[in-house]
Formats: C-alpha cells, sequence, structure tokens
C-alpha cells in the first residue's frame, strides 16, 4: 500500500473510531446545544456572504463536491445567498457546473448581493415554494440531461415540507450523489428550541428523513460522514444515493 492510500486508512479508522467515542459525542451534542443559543452559525461569510452553516458541513459539503463534481447542485432554500455563493465557487474551482436555488421568498436587497457576485455566473434562481407544482416542473426541467446533480434542502424545516421535497426531488439525485437534508439536528435538541418556529422535535427533517426511507432503498445515511464531523446541523441528513 502507497503513503496515499495507508493515510487514507488511517483516516477511514480514525472516523470509525470517533463514531464510537461517546464521550466525544456527548461533548459536541453539548456544544450543538450551547452553540445554538448563541446563534453560532450565523457568524460565518462566504466571500462576504451569510451562510448560516457551521464550518464543518461547509468543509465536508466541500468534499462531496469536489469529489461528486456535479454538473447540477439544486438547493432549496436561500436566505443571504451565502451557500449559493459557496457551492459555486467550488464549481468554479472545479470549472463546470452550475447552481440553482429556490425561496419562497428572496428578498430584494439579497438577491441585489447574490447577482452583482462574482460567482453569480453559476448562479440561477427560483422564487416560489419549494413544493409547488410550477416550481418543481421548471426544477425538474433545469435537471434534464445534467449528467451529475446533487439536490439539498435547507427551507421550512417541517415534517410534512421536508417530506414532499425528498418526495419531489431525491430522485433527481444521480447514483453515487447525495441529497442532503439540512437541519435534522432539531430532532436531537430539547423540545421548544424552536419556540417561535413551526418545526420542533417530532416534526422537523430528521423525521421527514426517517419516514423517506421507508419506502425508498435508493438511499442510505453516510454514517461515516457523521462520525467524521460530529459537530453538524444535518445529523442522519447526509443521504447517499447506492441506485
Amino acid at each position: 500500500m502507497n503513503e496515499v492510500e495507508n493515510f487514507k486508512k488511517e483516516c477511514a479508522e480514525n472516523i470509525e473510531k470517533q463514531g464510537k467515542n461517546e464521550s466525544l459525542k456527548k461533548a459536541t451534542q453539548s456544544f450543538i446545544e450551547e452553540s445554538i443559543n448563541s446563534r453560532y452559525s450565523y457568524n460565518f461569510k462566504w466571500m462576504g456572504r451569510p451562510i448560516i452553516q457551521y464550518p464543518q458541513d461547509m468543509v465536508v459539503m466541500q468534499e462531496l463536491i469536489w469529489d461528486i463534481k456535479p454538473d447540477l447542485i439544486i438547493e432549496t432554500g436561500i436566505a443571504h445567498g451565502g451557500s449559493l455563493i459557496f457551492y459555486a465557487s467550488i464549481l468554479e474551482l472545479i470549472g463546470k457546473g452550475e447552481i440553482l436555488g429556490i425561496d419562497i421568498d428572496i428578498r430584494e436587497h439579497n438577491k441585489k448581493e447574490i447577482v452583482a457576485h462574482p460567482m453569480a455566473k453559476r448562479i440561477k434562481m427560483l422564487q416560489g415554494s419549494a413544493i409547488d407544482p410550477s416550481i418543481v416542473k421548471q426544477v425538474r426541467e433545469a435537471a434534464k440531461g445534467k449528467e451529475t446533480v446533487m439536490v439539498l434542502f435547507d427551507s421550512n424545516h417541517t415534517h410534512d415540507h421536508v417530506l414532499e421535497e425528498l418526495r419531489a426531488y431525491s430522485d433527481l439525485t444521480t447514483v453515487g450523489s447525495y441529497c442532503v437534508v439540512f437541519d435534522t439536528v432539531v430532532e436531537d435538541l430539547k423540545k421548544g428550541v424552536f419556540h417561535n418556529r413551526p418545526w420542533d422535535v417530532g416534526s422537523n427533517p430528521k423525521t421527514a428523513v426517517f419516514e423517506f426511507l421507508k419506502t425508498n432503498d435508493n438511499f442510505v445515511i453516510d454514517k461515516s460522514i457523521d462520525h467524521k464531523i460530529l459537530i453538524s446541523v444535518a445529523p442522519d441528513g447526509y443521504l447517499k444515493r447506492i441506485k
């Protein structure tokens, strides 16, 4: 085994050990709970735009994009546009691909900043509910002929909405690629943390993922990602398409 492969093997073994380290997992859960209370994820930007993500999820997302080299990334939820810019910048380094963002309310000041950004050439946006049939139709049209597609959900985090998103778009994910469901962490927090939101323990992205997987065996939860990054808003949310 050469040095490159040996290092990969060492990393894989380390990740597996981390997944069994209950003390470390308890510490990371404590950090997640406290960091959500302090709005920690709101403190970061990518190329000038707020991204509202944990750095650990950002790192693993660039790993996936670099490895998969998608022709199209579909993302529901735009907010300030930081994630659109982030994914577009990785695609720019790869030299191909575009990202299609969908949001029910693209604020004018955010849209202005996104359109003016150097990475805008790889970004397209649709305004409307991601589960509206007319929006679904447009997204599916955009995916036609694309060899490799990733799908990301980060909009309304209620069980029903995310389940509808999964049913509407998950099949656009190409084999070997990922469908990533963000904010599954809601299920792992204390009830009422998001007291001003319609999602909570029992109705959130993770409950939608589990319900979806009951009748769809094209995807598996990539637990190796959970074990690798530990601190994540998407535990059990990295779904790899296997067939």
